[in-house]
């Protein structure tokens, strides 16, 4: 067997084993993944059977539905809808992925892709007003409030006022830093977007180091904005031609004078293939054992 074919195959099975991966590791970050893709399999084998005549007694009962519950595609039995950020049905044509939640709706979002990404529909939510509920605590949204009612039913939360709780609120991670595995010598950027009121401030920090990032390093910058909704505020940090003394822990925290959150992200980095076969194998592998963490 030619040393390309051998390659080849072997890239195969990692891309496999890679992607096996990468599926059990969404089903861990985000708990109701696994049970609308399994929804979503379920739904492609009921497809050629049809439509059956409808006997609501018979029809399962859905629960810790946290953005509430939609009908099915018969029109028949009750579901849990999918949450805030979750892939979702764009149209009516199909039904793999279901429908999205209260005060939220599907939409194909093409902004914040990376080269060769393609663009997938995702629930959002349609208003980006912050709410006071009664257990005074802010909610970035009705959507968030709604997970939060739904989440504990048995405390009757309701909607005090618009707008945040003049109290305050600590700091809440909207959007995450995922994970990341590269080869040194690139470019690596990790992201965390934070809802608080009053403001928070956003600070980077390495595991084993004692001083803020980017200290003195040449090779690292930190940018921090505001947004993109209100109350919001974004920071990055970029790591540029990254070593392998960058490996580690970084840590995102937001503060303000009601508390702290703090979330991290543990990047891979993997020296330089010697071989260039190799280091196509590599990038590649790479690409699909991307994973998210909350």
């Amino acid at each position: 067997m030619s040393e390309a074919k051998r390659l080849s195959i072997s890239f195969l099975v990692l891309s496999l084993l890679s992607l096996h991966w990468a599926l059990l590791q969404l089903g861990q970050a985000f708990p109701s993944t696994s049970d609308y893709l399994q929804r979503g399999w379920q739904r492609l084998l009921e497809e050629g059977e049809g439509c059956a005549e409808c006997q609501p007694e018979e029809c399962p009962t859905p629960r810790g539905c946290l953005a509430g519950t939609v009908r099915d595609a018969c029109d028949c039995c009750w579901e849990c809808a999918n949450l805030e950020g979750q892939i979702c049905d764009l149209d009516n044509t199909n039904h793999f992925y279901g429908k999205c939640g209260e005060h939220l709706e599907c939409r194909l979002d093409a902004g914040d892709l990376r080269h060769g990404e393609v663009p997938e529909p995702q629930c959002a939510c349609v208003s980006h007003l912050a709410l006071c509920g009664s257990d005074g605590k802010t909610y970035a949204q009705i959507c968030r409030f709604l997970e939060a009612a739904h989440a504990h039913p048995d405390a009757n939360l309701t909607v005090a006022h618009e707008g945040p709780c003049e109290s305050g609120s600590a700091p809440g991670i909207t959007s995450p830093p995922y994970d990341t595995w590269n080869i040194t010598g690139q470019d690596v950027i990790f992201g965390c977007e934070v809802f608080a009121y009053p403001m928070a401030s956003i600070e980077w920090r390495k595991d084993g180091t004692e001083m803020l990032l980017p200290g003195d390093d040449p090779h690292i910058s930190v940018q921090v904005r505001g947004g993109p909704q209100k109350y919001e505020v974004t920071g990055w940090l970029q790591i540029q031609g990254v070593r392998v003394t960058d490996e580690g822990t970084y840590r995102c925290f937001a503060r303000n004078r009601v508390g702290e959150v703090v979330a991290l992200k543990h990047p891979g980095f993997y020296p330089e293939p010697e071989e260039p076969a190799a280091k196509t194998t590599f990038s590649s592998v790479l690409f699909l054992t991307r994973k998210v963490v909350i």
